[in-house]
């Protein structure tokens, strides 16, 4: 039987069948990274405002936010490249686009990593109350920018999965004991109905505008912008079809795609199946855990009227487990949630500098002088710096510095990554291999169609609705 990682010329020979199911792994990493901030704060949060009637929102943007991160990981186990090199392929003026999602990444960087940071110190703040949550948010980032720096993610991360899968479960559980029922449940997917926010969770000179909850939801269901591109990082670490051995930090060689022959496209064909089955199970995943926070939101936090925010974030979350299983509960609670906030940094810090890294080759080429691993710890270090600063004077707020992070990261640069990735996926990725072998790697048209449905969705959003968020 022949072993998936055996090599022939360029390409390993893709898993088939089962061995399909063994493969999933990147995707796995991209959900596990975003099931944190997004669906433990905010979708619990809207579940308690808005019950299970704006259950479209989390699942329309998970599944428009999965195309574009599938079309990123077709590019790149065809081309060996990963998302921000693809965006620099853009027609029109070099880099134009690299250099506002450098500027844009930077920024949200910043502030997203801070705001996982905050909710870290306001869990861990309600096990020791005589400590205050910013310290333990300052100390919850130095640990995980030291696990990042050094490289042993290995025992820290198989602990933090355990307790993620812990408040996964536990919550699915309550979900299943406060089910409303499949008719409001299929009504709140398919509704698309828009509530007003109830006057008991206005806060003093707010608007009753439902898009003040419903964009920050929009931005981090499925991760933002950033989550796309670390999603083709995971498929490089992985290996997968023309990365294997190539590592972070390359653009694709030309010459090596040209050359390549009938045989080795139809095995990358096979990768691309394999990341299909990769992404798919992320997305199914990642959709059944939002509805669930968001149900156990509206069964247990909205009869109370109770809506999670400031210091007192996490106490009031811990209604959700407390409500069932008395302390007990509230404690899992308060210890898986910690981990989700800690494992979704670990994402974070592992992501964005490696993202700014080759945004710094690409508009700097003189960076090259330095190793990649020297610039992706040099951005460690500005964005573990920038963080300390941001907890020192915002610390005690994390839902506003996660609503915040969720809109400059999930929103903003989201209509053109769809666009351009489109563009590149279909127009001029072929073009790197022999013109009579390129019906072999040219993408599915569905693909296009999803990739235009978060265009026009994200794009809507940011065009008219912004307004209502500011």
């Amino acid at each position: 039987m022949t072993n998936h990682h055996e090599k022939s010329n360029a390409v390993a020979v893709p898993p088939r069948g089962w061995m399909l199911l063994l493969a999933i792994g990147p995707g796995l990493v991209w959900c596990g990274e975003y099931i944190g901030t997004g669906e433990v704060i905010l979708s619990t949060r809207s579940g308690a405002i808005f019950g299970v009637a704006i259950l479209w929102v989390p699942v329309m943007a998970i599944f428009t936010k999965f195309w574009i991160g599938l079309a990123g990981a077709h590019y790149t186990v065809t081309t060996g490249e990963g998302m921000i090199d693809m965006l620099s392929r853009a027609p029109g003026p070099r880099n134009w686009v690299i250099w506002p999602v450098f500027i844009g990444q930077i920024c949200s960087g910043m502030i997203s990593t801070s705001a996982v940071a905050s909710a870290a110190g306001a869990f861990a703040h309600y096990l020791i109350p005589g400590v205050p949550s910013a310290v333990f948010a300052a100390l919850s980032a130095l640990m995980v920018i030291f696990v990042v720096w050094s490289g042993l993610f290995g025992p820290l991360k198989q602990i933090m999965s355990l307790l993620v899968l812990a408040i996964i479960a536990g919550t699915v559980a309550v979900a299943w004991t406060t089910w409303p029922g499949f008719g409001a449940v299929l009504g709140g997917v398919f509704g698309f109905h828009l509530p007003q926010t109830p006057a008991w969770a206005l806060d003093p000179g707010a608007s009753a505008s439902p898009w003040q909850e419903i964009m920050p939801l929009l931005g981090w269901a499925a991760g933002g912008f950033a989550s796309q591109v670390w999603y083709t990082y995971w498929v490089i670490g992985a290996g997968y079809g023309m990365t294997g051995g190539r590592g972070y930090g390359k653009p694709l060689d030309e010459a090596e795609l040209a050359a390549l022959g009938e045989e080795e496209l139809k095995r990358i064909g096979g990768w691309r199946r394999a990341v299909t089955v990769d992404a798919v199970s992320a997305v199914i995943l990642g959709i059944l855990v939002t509805m669930a926070f968001m149900i156990a939101g509206a069964g247990v936090l909205g009869p109370k009227q109770l809506k999670p925010d400031g210091a007192e974030v996490a106490f009031q979350l811990s209604n959700i487990f407390s409500e069932q299983w008395g302390q007990v509960g509230a404690f899992l609670f308060i210890i898986a949630g910690l981990a989700a906030m800690i494992s979704t940094m670990m994402g974070q810090f592992a992501g964005w500098p490696r993202l700014l890294a080759d945004c710094t080759r690409l508009l700097f080429p003189v960076s090259q002088r330095w190793e990649w691993k020297q610039q992706f710890q040099a951005f460690l270090l500005l964005i573990g710096i920038s963080n300390m600063l941001i907890l020192f004077f915002q610390g005690h707020q994390p839902v506003l510095l996660v609503k915040t992070g969720a809109v400059l990261d999930g929103l903003l640069l989201t209509p053109i990554q769809a666009a351009v990735v489109g563009w590149v996926l279909y127009r001029v990725m072929p073009r790197y291999f022999r013109e009579e072998l390129r019906h072999l790697v040219r993408p599915n048209p569905i693909i296009g169609v999803g990739l235009a449905a978060a265009f026009v969705l994200f794009g809507f959003v940011c065009v008219f609705k912004l307004g209502d968020y500011l």
